[in-house]
C-alpha cells in the first residue's frame, strides 16, 4: 500500500462525494440512508405488504422536536394515514402537477412551497425532482422516492406513503384536489432528509430552489436593483430559472401579516410569468405585468391589475387568453411591474447554470466545488475584523485562465460567481443549531507567489486589502456574488463573522470560462525529522548537571523507565517560573519513552536522552515567545505558527487534529502538552523516512504495519483512508 508524507500523517475522514462511476449524479443519485427504491418495493411486493419506512417512522419523532415534539398539544390527535385510508381514488398527480397543487397546511415552510410551485413551470425539472412512473394502482406498495441536490451529489430519499391528518384533512401541505398527493409527499421527503417536519419551518426560498436544481442564487435587493431587472427577470424565466420574492417584516412579531393591499410580509411567494400586454388605453406603449402566487393557495394583491380590477377590461380577450387571466381565489395574480418593485423588497434568482442573465447568448459555464470546514481554535478565525485569526481560515486558489468572450460596457476581465454554502444547519436544529452569519473575501496573489501553494500567512492579510468580497455577511445558508476581475491568481477566504464557529460549507466557482480552484494545503515537510548526533563539543553547565542527575537515577545501567525521565525532566523543567508549569505528567513522558527509544527496550539510554532534552530545550524557547504573558499556554491560532517554528509545515488537517487533541476547553495549550505534541511529530517524521528507503517520497505498507506503526505513533487511522491515497512529488 503506498503511502507519502502528505498521506501518511493524514487522519481526516475521507470525502464523500467520491465520483466513482458517476455516483452521486443525476443518473445515479446517491441513495439516503442506504435505501434502494426499486428493491425495497419489489420486497414489498413479493410478501404482499405495504412499505413502513423505519428511517422515518410515523411517530412525534419525525414531526418534530420543540413545537411539534412529545410536549407540544398539536400533535396529540395527528394520526399518519395512507391516502386510501383518507379518500376513495388516490391519485399522485391528478391532471399534470401544477402550482394550484401546492397549498400551505400547519406549517411554517411558505418558503419551501413557493419553489415547488415555481419547480411546476419547467416539466424537465419537476420530473427530475418528482420521478415519474408512480402511482396508487399499479404496483403500488405503499412506497414512492424523490431526488433531492445535496451539497454538491444528488440523492435518492425513500419514504412509506403514511402522512400527518387530522380529523381526516392533511395537516401540511395539500392540493386543491382532495386525491391529489404528489406535493404532500414531495414535502414528506424533504421533510425526511432534513430530521423532520419542524425542520422545514422558516427559511429562504433559494434553499429549496438548489434543492431542486443543484443551481446557484443570485439576490436582488429591489431598492437597489438594475435597471434592466424587468429584462433578466423575463431572461430568468425563459431559461428555465427558479424565481421568488418577499417583503422584509422590520418586526418579527409582524412576520406572515395580511396589509391592507393583501399582501403578507415577512413571506415567500413565486414569480410565475414575466408578461407584456397591449391595453386599450396604451396606444403606443405596452404594460409590463408579473404574476405570482401565494402558497396558501389564498389571499391575493387586490390593487391594479388583480383578479377583479377594471384594468382587465381594456384587454382583448386574445390578450387575456395569452395571460391565462382566471376570476379565481386560488393565491394567483398579476400586478404590474411597477407596484411590483414598490411592494416587494427583495427577488430571488436561482439559475440552473449561472448563465449571464444580462446577455441574450446563453453560456455554458464552468464550476468548481470544494469542501471544507471551519474547526473551532484551529481553522474557525472570524472575518476580516480579527486580524489575529483571520489567516487560518480554510484558504483556496482561484485561477482565473481566460477573459470573456463578450466583455460589457469594453470592460475586459473573467466573470464568475462565488457561493459558499454552510452545511446541515438546518438537520441540526433540534441540537440547538442555528445559522451562522457567513461571507468570504478575494485577494489578489503578487505574480512572484503564483504557483505557489503555501497557505497565506497573516503578514498578507495585514499588508494586503481585499480584490473583491461579499456585500455582507449575512445569517443564510448561501452567500452568493457576481463579480469580474482580471485573469491571474486570487486567495477565496470563507468565514464565519465570528471566530470559533465549527462547521461544513462547501465552496463552488461558477465561471463562463475555464478556472480552477482548490484548497490551498502546505507540502507536509520538516528541516530536522532525523536525530542529530551528539555534539562532540563542551558540555554546558547545565548538560553537566542533566548528566549528573541522570546517572543518579539511572544507576550502573545508565537508562531511564518513563517515571525515572519524569523525575529528571521536572527536577529542572520546575525550576523555570516563566513557564508557569507544574511539569510533565507521567503519561507525556512515557509517550515520550515510547517513541524516542531507538533500540526497543522500553526505557531511554544516555544518548537518546540526550536527543530529547536538545529538542525540549529548542522547543522550550519557541513556547516561551509565544508565552509573553507568561500565563503558561499559548492560544490554538499561535500553536500554528509555534509549529512552524519548530520546523515542522503541516497542512490543514493535521492542524486541526492536533488542536482537537491537545487544546483545553479554552483553545489553549499548555507546556506539557506542546512538548508532547512536536514529540510526536518529530517521530512520525523520522518512522516516515526509515520507511522511505529510496528516498522518493512514497512508501509501501501492509496494512498490518500501517495499523501497528499508527498506534505505537498514537494515532487515529480512518479505514477509508487505507486506500484513498493520492501519491504526490516529494520536495527536492
Amino acid at each position: 500500500m503506498p503511502y507519502t508524507p502528505s498521506g501518511f500523517f493524514c487522519d481526516r475522514l475521507i470525502r464523500e462525494r467520491e465520483r466513482r462511476d458517476g455516483e452521486g449524479s443525476l443518473n445515479k443519485p446517491l441513495r439516503f440512508n442506504g435505501q434502494d427504491y426499486n428493491t425495497l418495493r419489489q420486497e414489498c411486493s413479493q410478501r404482499k405488504s405495504l412499505f413502513e419506512d423505519d428511517s422515518f417512522p410515523a411517530t412525534v419523532e419525525s414531526l418534530g422536536f420543540k413545537e411539534l415534539g412529545h410536549k407540544s398539544n398539536k400533535v396529540k390527535n395527528i394520526v399518519w394515514k395512507r391516502p386510501k385510508e383518507i379518500c376513495e381514488n388516490p391519485q399522485f398527480i391528478v391532471g399534470g402537477a401544477s402550482r394550484t397543487d401546492i397549498c400551505q397546511g400547519d406549517l411554517g415552510d411558505c418558503w419551501l412551497l413557493a419553489a415547488i410551485a415555481c419547480l411546476t413551470l419547467n416539466e424537465k425539472l419537476l420530473y427530475r425532482v418528482v420521478p415519474q412512473e408512480q402511482s396508487f394502482s399499479e404496483s403500488y406498495a405503499g412506497i414512492f422516492h424523490f431526488q433531492f441536490w445535496r451539497y454538491g451529489d444528488w440523492v435518492d430519499v425513500v419514504i412509506d406513503d403514511r402522512i400527518p391528518t387530522f380529523n381526516n384533512q392533511l395537516v401540511f401541505t395539500k392540493s386543491a384536489e382532495r386525491n391529489e398527493f404528489w406535493s404532500a409527499l414531495l414535502e414528506k421527503a424533504y421533510a425526511k432528509l432534513h430530521g423532520s417536519y419542524e425542520a422545514l419551518k422558516g427559511g429562504n426560498t433559494t434553499e429549496a430552489m438548489e434543492d431542486f436544481t443543484g443551481g446557484v442564487t443570485e439576490f436582488y435587493e429591489m431598492k437597489e436593483a438594475p435597471k434592466e431587472l424587468y429584462k433578466i427577470m423575463k431572461k430568468a424565466l425563459q431559461r428555465g430559472s427558479l424565481m421568488g420574492c418577499s417583503i422584509d417584516a422590520l418586526v418579527p412579531a409582524r412576520y406572515e401579516t395580511r396589509t391592507v393591499t393583501g399582501l403578507v410580509k415577512g413571506h415567500a411567494y413565486s414569480v410565475t410569468a414575466v408578461e407584456e400586454c397591449k391595453a386599450s388605453q396604451h396606444k403606443e406603449s405596452k404594460v409590463r405585468l408579473v404574476r405570482l402566487r401565494n402558497p396558501w393557495g389564498q389571499v391575493e394583491w387586490n390593487g391594479p391589475w388583480s383578479d377583479n380590477s377594471k384594468e382587465w377590461a381594456t384587454l382583448s380577450k386574445a390578450e387575456k387568453e395569452k395571460l391565462q387571466h382566471q376570476n379565481a381565489e386560488d393565491g394567483e395574480f398579476w400586478m404590474s411591474f411597477e407596484d411590483f418593485k414598490k411592494n416587494y423588497t427583495k427577488i430571488e434568482i436561482c439559475n440552473l447554470t449561472p448563465d449571464a442573465l444580462e446577455d441574450d447568448k446563453i453560456h455554458k459555464w464552468t464550476v468548481s466545488v470544494n469542501e471544507g470546514r471551519w474547526v473551532r481554535g484551529c481553522s474557525a478565525g472570524g472575518c476580516r475584523n480579527y486580524p489575529d485569526t483571520f489567516w487560518t481560515n480554510p484558504q483556496y486558489r482561484l485561477r482565473l485562465l481566460e477573459e470573456d468572450d463578450d466583455p460589457e460596457d469594453n470592460e475586459v476581465g473573467c466573470t464568475f460567481v462565488v457561493a459558499l454554502m454552510q452545511k446541515n444547519r438546518r438537520k441540526e436544529r433540534k441540537m440547538g443549531a442555528n445559522l451562522f452569519t457567513i461571507g468570504f473575501a478575494i485577494y489578489e496573489v503578487p505574480k512572484e507567489m503564483h504557483g505557489n501553494k503555501q497557505h497565506m500567512q497573516k503578514d498578507f492579510f495585514l499588508l494586503n486589502s481585499s480584490k473583491a468580497r461579499c456585500k455582507s455577511y449575512i445569517n443564510l445558508r448561501e452567500v452568493s456574488q457576481r463579480f469580474r476581475l482580471s485573469p491571474g491568481e486570487y486567495v477565496i477566504v470563507p468565514s464565519t463573522y465570528e471566530p470559533h464557529q465549527e462547521g461544513e460549507f462547501i465552496l463552488r466557482v461558477f465561471s463562463e470560462k475555464r478556472n480552477t480552484s482548490e484548497e490551498i494545503e502546505n507540502r507536509i515537510e520538516a528541516d530536522h525529522p532525523v536525530p542529530a548526533p551528539a555534539s562532540a563539543g563542551e558540555e554546558s553547565e547545565e548538560d553537566q548537571q542533566f548528566r549528573t542527575i541522570f546517572q543518579e537515577i539511572a544507576g550502573d545501567d545508565m537508562e531511564i523507565t518513563a517515571n525515572e525521565l519524569k523525575n529528571v525532566l521536572n527536577r529542572v523543567i520546575t525550576k523555570h517560573k516563566d513557564l508557569n508549569t507544574e511539569g510533565f505528567s507521567l503519561e507525556s513522558c512515557r509517550s515520550m519513552i515510547a517513541l524516542m527509544d531507538m533500540d526497543g527496550t522500553g526505557r531511554l539510554n544516555l544518548q537518546e536522552f540526550r536527543h530529547l532534552w536538545n529538542k525540549i530545550k529548542q522547543w522550550q524557547g519557541i513556547f516561551k515567545h509565544y508565552n509573553a504573558d507568561q500565563s503558561g499556554s499559548i492560544n490554538s491560532y499561535e500553536m500554528r505558527n509555534a509549529v512552524n517554528d519548530a520546523g515542522f509545515r503541516l497542512n490543514n488537517q493535521l492542524y486541526d487534529i492536533i488542536t482537537m487533541r491537545y487544546a483545553n476547553e479554552n483553545m489553549n495549550i499548555d507546556f506539557d502538552s506542546f512538548i508532547s505534541c512536536l514529540v510526536r511529530l518529530e517521530a512520525m517524521f523520522r518512522a516516515f523516512q526509515a520507511f522511505d528507503q529510496d528516498g522518493d517520497g512514497t512508501i509501501r505498507l501492509s496494512v498490518l504495519e500501517v495499523r501497528l506503526n499508527m498506534s505505537t505513533l498514537g494515532l487515529g487511522l480512518h479505514s477509508k483512508i487505507l486506500n484513498r491515497i493520492t501519491p504526490v512529488s516529494p520536495k527536492q
